[in-house]
């Protein structure tokens, strides 16, 4: 016997109605999620997660069902009045990803992805980013991205690879002390038997993905999900077309590192050049 579909409220939020519509035309076009899958090119796994309203209709599916079920621009609009909403948020739904995934593959041009970033340095990034923050305010926010972490101590942590740019430990967030700590705190993860990180020195190349941040999160059904940061781009992308040159654009970037043992010796001498060099200003507080 099938299983029940889960109930939706449609009336609970646009995403939930955008499921409910699609469930609704799709059952009454005598259409499988399978045949749905073939029609849009999206996989039967992510269109079940629009259903249930567990994953978001990023573009271009809307316009997609548009065209397959002939409701001119019933799907499109419903997309609009989602992005309007203020929940889920974007990096709300990656970490709904973060928090299932296999496997994640990050990629940091000038940062330190978070997932391996200290309380030191993250202090400052926010500190950074909103000067004028209470203390309870931020403390709340290290603990919440901190608390991230433990995806990566767990039993069964998934694979972490990440690629990030020498940019990321010549830069020196908060100081140069503070660079030491934070630089020490890769080490660890640079080659064992589930995690890996790799640098790209200046020299080596350049590449399309200079400006921002990159994680890709595969699911256990092999989907893969994206959440990218950079200038004016904070969003998550779960459709194939973004998600595939995203990812062919990480493996170049990943075909110019060094290697996890080199990239050791280089994250080390990195840490030698900071221990060694003097701040022009006082930190931890921003420059104003």
């Amino acid at each position: 016997m099938p299983p029940t579909p889960r109930e939706l409220k449609p009336s609970s939020s646009a995403r939930a109605l955008f499921g409910a519509e699609q469930r609704r035309l799709r059952v009454a076009a005598g259409m499988s999620l399978d045949r749905m899958a073939e029609i849009v090119n999206y996989s039967k796994s992510h269109l079940h997660g629009v259903e249930v309203a567990e994953r978001l209709p990023l573009p271009p599916l809307p316009e997609k069902l548009d065209m397959a079920f002939g409701t001119g621009e019933l799907f499109a609009g419903l997309w609009e009045v989602i992005k309007r909403e203020r929940t889920p948020k974007r990096f709300d739904h990656c970490l709904e990803l973060e928090a299932k995934a296999v496997r994640i593959q990050a990629y940091g041009a000038s940062l330190v992805p978070g997932l391996l970033q200290t309380d030191a340095y993250m202090r400052t990034l926010i500190r950074w980013a909103d000067p004028g923050i209470s203390s309870k305010k931020l403390d709340g926010l290290v603990a919440e991205r901190l608390s991230r972490q433990e995806v990566l101590r767990k039993d069964n942590s998934p694979d972490f690879w990440a690629v990030v740019d020498e940019a990321v430990l010549r830069r020196a967030v908060g100081g140069h002390a503070l660079m030491v700590e934070q630089l020490a705190a890769l080490l660890p993860y640079v080659d064992t038997g589930r995690t890996t990180i790799q640098v790209v020195p200046f020299a080596r190349c350049e590449g399309p993905l200079m400006r921002g941040t990159l994680t890709f999160l595969t699911l256990p059904d092999n989907s893969m999900g994206l959440y990218e940061e950079g200038d004016e781009i904070w969003d998550v992308f779960e459709d194939r077309q973004t998600v595939t040159r995203r990812l062919w654009q990480y493996d170049r970037m990943k075909a110019c590192a060094l290697s996890p043992s080199a990239s050791a010796s280089f994250i080390e001498a990195a840490i030698e050049d900071h221990r060694h060099a003097s701040d022009p200003w006082p930190y931890p507080h921003p420059v104003a």
